[in-house]
């Protein structure tokens, strides 16, 4: 007799599902069908349910491009989410998603591993069933991040900057609104720095800040009445993440997003966070790679993996 089944993600599960991701033991905020779905005119949602009999055991937020399910482009990070279960169990759950993958036809599975400091408790039998099945980790990202259970090391240039400032009497405020961030910031500087444009849009952000108020917050530094630069945060209960910085050419003069970051470093620190992740540095940037670890990061990883199926 099959013990588990499949289905796929269907509006009649939005609350099975954002009860389920709630209490996983690799969830965040990223995995609720409102922050996914902002998104949904630009991808073919394929999510799937894993269940025994009729308890839910795992998800997949999957996004689906011609043969290849994707876990999910529209994320940061992806994978199977849990709950407290063995490797016996996800086992169980892999084969049964091998199984639908191959009758769906699909024929590759491409998975962006969620970092493990974002676990509550670790969570990596994924990882080992891919490779155990002849799958491949094709490609592993540097991301930077603050672990504060350690002693904060942060540059002595950057600390003696950051004094120094103190004195030009900066105001550094947390703003509903991301607006004028990213109009008068985000947008010109990315434009002006590497010819690209934000992920998200103003009003997409706006929507999501809404919809997350405990999750999403950001963060201004101003001098008098300009606007130097600033700093959008996603937070789940122990990581905070910078997921956008920017100054503009006078706020780089000041060295205003160093004195920024270090003023939400020590924040965060003070709330009892365990992390602070500012990222990924792809394409051996070396110099982002430098301003990170001066600001106190140390070097992890995120992996990707395939599967042929």
């Amino acid at each position: 007799m099959k013990l588990y089944s499949v289905q796929k993600y269907t509006p009649a599960h939005y609350e099975q599902w954002n009860s389920f991701v709630a209490d996983a033991k690799n969830g965040t905020f990223l995995f609720h069908r409102d922050f996914m779905e902002y998104h949904s005119d630009r991808f073919e949602d394929h999510s799937l349910l894993f269940f025994h009999k009729e308890q839910l055991r795992a998800v997949l937020p999957a996004n689906r491009v011609g043969d290849t399910l994707y876990s999910h482009q529209g994320l940061t990070y992806g994978g199977l989410v849990l709950h407290d279960c063995g490797g016996k169990t996800v086992r169980d759950i892999f084969q049964q998603l091998c199984t639908y993958l191959k009758g769906k036809g699909f024929k590759k599975l491409e998975v962006k591993a969620i970092p493990l400091f974002y676990h509550q408790q670790p969570a990596n039998e994924l990882y080992f069933e891919i490779i155990d099945k002849g799958g491949q980790l094709f490609r592993r990202d540097l991301n930077l991040a603050i672990d504060y259970r350690n002693e904060l090391k942060i540059h002595k240039s950057k600390v003696k900057h950051f004094r120094k400032r103190q004195e030009l009497g900066f105001t550094v405020l947390e703003t509903p609104d991301v607006t004028p961030f990213w109009n008068e910031v985000l947008i010109p500087r990315l434009q002006e720095k590497h010819q690209v444009h934000p992920v998200h849009t103003v009003a997409e952000m706006n929507c999501l800040r809404s919809k997350f108020p405990k999750n999403i917050k950001q963060y201004e530094i101003w001098l008098d009445d300009k606007l130097l630069a600033g700093i959008t945060t996603f937070e789940t209960d122990t990581v905070v993440k910078s997921q956008y910085g920017a100054t503009t050419a006078l706020g780089e003069k000041h060295r205003a997003l160093d004195y920024l970051f270090i003023t939400l470093i020590e924040k965060y620190k003070d709330l009892g966070y365990r992390y602070f992740d500012m990222g990924t540095v792809t394409e051996g940037n070396m110099g982002l790679l430098k301003q990170k670890e001066e600001l106190g990061c140390a070097i992890y990883t995120q992996d990707f993996y395939e599967l042929k199926v």
